[in-house]
């Protein structure tokens, strides 16, 4: 195969490869921080938008950070301290596309404006199903599945 197509299969195949079946598999992150412009408003938003993916806050640190994970580990933070930064993408992993689903319509309860309905992102791979929302500040928050249907 030549051509967008060839390149397509090998980015697909590489994909395929690098996303294993659970997301416990794919930690090599330990944890992210975001920077945000209204503290109290973000720990709500990211309260009720990380529900759905088994995400509650764990922790905060004097007021000024709350670290969100499950099992005891907090892996995503909101900080209020350091200086903003907008337009950043975060993508949280779903173990079935109707978790995916279930974290749109929760980010977009929680006040989060869409910016990519639940649906099959074929250009990544057959199977990456995602959804985007972005928050308060502009970032762009996804929840992906990699499973098949």
């Amino acid at each position: 195969m030549t051509g967008s197509a060839g390149a397509r299969l090998a980015t697909t195949a590489a994909c395929e490869r690098t996303h294993p079946s659970t997301p416990q598999e794919a930690a090599v992150i330990d944890h992210v921080g975001l920077p945000v412009s209204d503290y109290e408003a973000a720990k709500a938003f990211y309260s009720e938008a990380l529900a759905p993916l088994g995400l509650t806050l764990l922790m905060e640190v004097m007021a000024a950070a709350a670290g969100f994970g499950r099992d005891g580990k907090p892996i995503f933070w909101l900080e209020s301290l350091r200086p903003q930064v907008t337009q950043v993408h975060v993508a949280f992993a779903a173990d079935e596309r109707a978790t995916v689903d279930r974290f749109h319509a929760a980010a977009l309860a929680a006040g989060g404006t869409d910016n990519g309905a639940p649906g099959v992102r074929e250009i990544y791979h057959p199977h990456y199903y995602g959804a985007y929302v972005l928050d308060a500040d502009g970032n762009n928050i996804e929840a992906v599945c990699h499973r098949p249907a």
